[in-house]
């Protein structure tokens, strides 16, 4: 992955003259993630001894009006304890800038790094992570709708088409009897609240087994609030490919979220069925953007199956099995 737009350091420079953030001493592309450019920079400081930021630059998957809904929340959480990275307000006090074309953030640098195989301990520490900014998340008054719900999911699976058996043979019908099972059995019911939506390791800042920073909430949003808990159980309970499951992985992770929030008897009941909503969300997404992503491209595409794997394991799964009790 590389970043989408390129920023001369002289542009850099002359930007953070709009801030309280001393000169720029140098500035880095940050490879990770595919939606923004990203750079990390380090300053003179505003008082002389340095200081590092994260500039992001936002690209066409980001939409520049939901950008204060995702400012609001980080300063909601930030102001609640929890470790996220805050929007920094220029001199004149508005947050979003812009920069080489596009709309432009200065924001807060938070110290760790992502786990590529989480340890049990990690995702024990992420589950009560997550558990906690549910908790912080209470009273936040702002909402933005999931376009990669049920109904997006099957939006999704339409523009994929017969596409979808250039990926492996059958896949679209596969597809096609997953949506007709969601839609008979999804938990509209179950308590809805912000999510995180994306909270992926790489998306967990970690010093030891500590989380130091919880990143990138640009897929946050409103939905089932134990929706959130099954996108993170999909992404820290199996190896990168979906063909292990890790069940000491899941049940620390399941017993951290319980230390800090936890899952209604409803909600559990219906976490099988919310895992496989989860698993066809990025199977979906993987499919749309491998489908549609030129081999030429500077995007290095994601595989499919890892979730189609994903999938087929949750819907031989029962809740006791997947939260490890």
């Amino acid at each position: 992955m590389a970043v989408y737009t390129h920023v001369p350091a002289e542009d850099i420079d002359a930007f953070l003259t709009r801030y309280d953030a001393g000169r720029l001493v140098s500035a880095k592309g940050i490879a990770e993630g595919v939606e923004n450019s990203n750079y990390l920079l380090e300053t003179t400081g505003a008082d002389g001894n340095g200081h590092r930021y994260i500039l992001t630059l936002y690209e066409k998957r980001v939409d520049e009006a939901d950008l204060p809904f995702f400012m609001d929340l980080l300063d909601h959480l930030g102001a609640r304890g929890m470790p996220v990275p805050r929007f920094i307000a220029a001199k004149d006090g508005t947050r979003l800038q812009q920069l080489s074309g596009r709309p432009a953030c200065l924001i807060e640098f938070l110290t760790g790094i992502s786990v590529t195989e989480p340890t049990v301990a990690q995702s024990r520490a992420a589950g009560a992570a997550l558990g906690a900014m549910h908790r912080a998340a209470e009273g936040f008054k702002g909402e933005r709708r999931n376009a990669l719900d049920l109904p997006g999911w099957h939006d999704l699976a339409a523009k994929c088409g017969e596409d979808f058996d250039r990926i492996a043979p059958g896949l679209g019908a596969r597809v096609a009897e997953e949506l007709a099972f969601l839609d008979a059995h999804w938990p509209a019911s179950l308590p809805r609240a912000v999510i995180h939506a994306d909270l992926f390791p790489d998306n967990v800042l970690m010093l030891g087994d500590e989380v130091t920073g919880l990143i990138d909430f640009y897929f946050s949003c409103t939905d089932i609030r134990a929706y959130d808990l099954a996108v993170t159980h999909s992404a820290w309970a199996f190896s990168h490919d979906g063909a292990i499951w890790h069940g000491d992985r899941a049940a620390a992770l399941g017993a951290g979220y319980a230390q800090t929030h936890g899952l209604s008897e409803a909600e559990r009941v219906a976490f099988p069925v919310l895992c496989r909503g989860a698993a066809l969300r990025f199977l979906l997404t993987r499919a749309y953007d491998w489908i549609n992503t030129p081999a030429d491209a500077l995007v290095t595409r994601k595989d499919p199956l890892a979730f189609l794997r994903r999938l087929d394991f949750y819907a031989k799964a029962d809740a006791g099995a997947l939260l490890g009790a």
